[in-house]
């Protein structure tokens, strides 16, 4: 009997040590892929072109996401009830988001996407006493960025406003503009009743110095500064991109939310440039390719950047796959002669190369004057009502639109602390019902149907005390 004992120990003995091997070569098989190694940096990323910040309330945000050395990869021989890499995803989501230094992981983010420090063998140690972490600990804030050139300043301010107001978790504010406009953002910000809420980074625009002059002057000035954040913002996993002309009618919180439910191939997300194919712009007139029917519209832009800057991207111009940072210049020079909104054109472009890489929201998330000013079309806003307005074609700032006007005038008169019912939604409705001779104005309540709830979830959670 104790020889036989023996030899099943030792059996036993030969089989763990086989499987750890096992195991070990796997992760060094992870290693060795292209687009390893990422690397944590500081706020102030020194290799960025030009980088210089000046933060307000600072505070760290996300870190870039690397490859991770050395994670037990489970084999599909040696452990066949675990034979999707989904399962091992979700595995370290859920078990690994403890951290072995300071650094925010996201919980979206792909097992082999995590540093080499946060989830690698420990993971399965600290998973059976920390598998409650996102339950116990609060959790990472949501970047959000925005470039500001020329008269922006008072309409990039009334965005942020929009974003404080209802948003729960902790916001990062990446505000890139002009030299000369910071000194006004950073004396508006600072006197923002921000209560731990809010920190804030001013940037420089910043282009590569080879090619700047040309993508200064392409489009708008400035406007093609958001196509170098994955690669300015390089210590950022992941950031929700807006234009000035942005308002949140609801929680920052709720569009942030989508990047959990990105499937492993997509990177970004972005709603229809139209949903009504009769009065499309890119379908009738793009000399160029576009995304899906009717081209997407990059005013409101989530990204995850990690993904982003790993990615190498199919294109018309070389059979050879190229990254972010490689494919921008290359896609302007082919397409300049063809394009007419810029950085949004050269985005359908990637994408129409790229389908698999896009998450599409819908239109209430990116609710614009085409959507009214013709006839009522996005039908999920009739339903739930607007989530996020946008004012392109400057109808916050002329009689053109009345509708529009009135919600930013709304919530750019609203101060802090006051009571939203009294000196924001009850005002706002009486000044909509003076737009009922447009378009837009005759479907006046779907402008505030979400603002409402959004009001009234506000007080909720205020006196459950979050």
């Amino acid at each position: 009997m104790r020889r036989l004992a023996r030899v099943a120990l030792l059996c036993l003995g030969c089989g763990l040590c086989s499987l750890l091997y096992g195991f070990s070569q796997l992760g060094r098989s992870l290693e060795q892929e292209p687009g390893g190694g990422g690397q944590q940096r500081q706020a102030q990323d020194p290799a960025a072109p030009g980088a210089r910040a000046a933060g307000g309330s600072a505070g760290r945000g996300a870190m870039g996401a690397g490859r991770i050395r050395g994670f037990p990869a489970i084999s599909t021989k040696e452990m066949p009830h675990l034979t999707h890499p989904q399962h091992l995803m979700r595995l370290c989501e859920s078990m690994c988001y403890s951290r072995c230094k300071d650094l925010s992981v996201s919980f979206w983010n792909s097992y082999w996407m995590l540093p080499s420090d946060v989830c690698g063998m420990n993971c399965f140690w600290e998973a059976a006493f920390r598998y409650n972490y996102m339950k116990t600990h609060p959790s990472e804030k949501m970047h959000l960025a925005v470039v500001a050139c020329g008269e922006r300043l008072e309409e990039t301010v009334t965005m942020l406003r929009s974003a404080i107001i209802f948003s729960i978790k902790p916001l990062q504010f990446h505000i890139f503009a002009e030299d000369q406009l910071h000194k006004s953002f950073k004396d508006i910000l600072d006197d923002f009743p921000y209560e731990g809420k809010v920190n804030y980074t001013l940037y420089p625009i910043t282009f590569p110095t080879e090619s700047a002059a040309e993508w200064k002057k392409l489009f708008k000035p400035c406007a093609s500064q958001r196509l170098f954040l994955p690669l300015i913002l390089k210590n950022v996993d992941s950031l929700l991109y807006v234009d000035t002309d942005i308002l949140f009618l609801r929680p920052v919180d709720d569009i942030w939310s989508f990047l959990g439910k990105f499937n492993s191939t997509q990177i970004a997300a972005m709603a229809p440039e139209h949903e009504e194919p009769r009065i499309g712009w890119y379908n009738r007139f793009a000399r160029h390719p576009y995304y899906g029917v009717t081209g997407i519209n990059s005013g409101v832009m989530l990204m995850n950047m990690t993904r982003i800057r790993r990615k190498y991207f199919k294109n018309d111009m070389t059979a050879v796959r190229l990254q972010w940072g490689e494919i921008l210049m290359p896609l302007l020079k082919k397409y300049k002669l063809n394009i007419t909104w810029g950085d949004q054109d050269l985005l359908n472009i990637m994408f129409f190369h790229n389908p698999e890489s896009l998450y599409v929201f819908p239109c209430q998330w990116n609710y614009r004057p085409d959507h009214c000013i013709y006839g009522s079309n996005c039908k999920e806003a009739e339903e739930e009502g607007i989530f996020i307005l946008h004012g392109n074609r400057g109808v916050y700032h002329d009689d053109k639109q009345p509708t529009f006007r009135a919600v930013y005038e709304a919530i750019k008169n609203y101060s802090f602390g006051d009571d939203m019912v009294r000196s924001l939604l009850q005002p706002l409705e009486l000044e909509l019902q003076k737009t009922m001779h447009t378009y837009c104005g005759r479907i006046y309540k779907v402008f505030i149907k979400q603002l409402a709830k959004s009001i009234r979830d506000f007080y909720a959670r205020r006196s459950r005390g979050r």
